[in-house]
């Protein structure tokens, strides 16, 4: 069985071990392939976080 570190790839649409795609088609590395599988949702809601953020601090608080 493959192990770590685990990378989702962009251009595949799939989880790779590092013998995959150029870094540059990639998320990661994660340390579990489950991590990897859910790269676009960890992307999405720190996105989203950080933008709050960014609104809150902009609106002084």
């Amino acid at each position: 069985m493959a192990q770590g570190p685990w990378f989702y790839c962009l251009k595949h649409h799939a989880v790779e071990t590092r013998d995959g795609c150029a870094e540059r088609h990639r998320l990661g590395p994660y340390e579990t392939r489950e991590e990897a599988e859910h790269a676009l949702q960890s992307v999405a809601d720190r996105n989203e976080r950080l933008e709050a953020e960014d609104r809150e601090w902009r609106d002084g608080d």
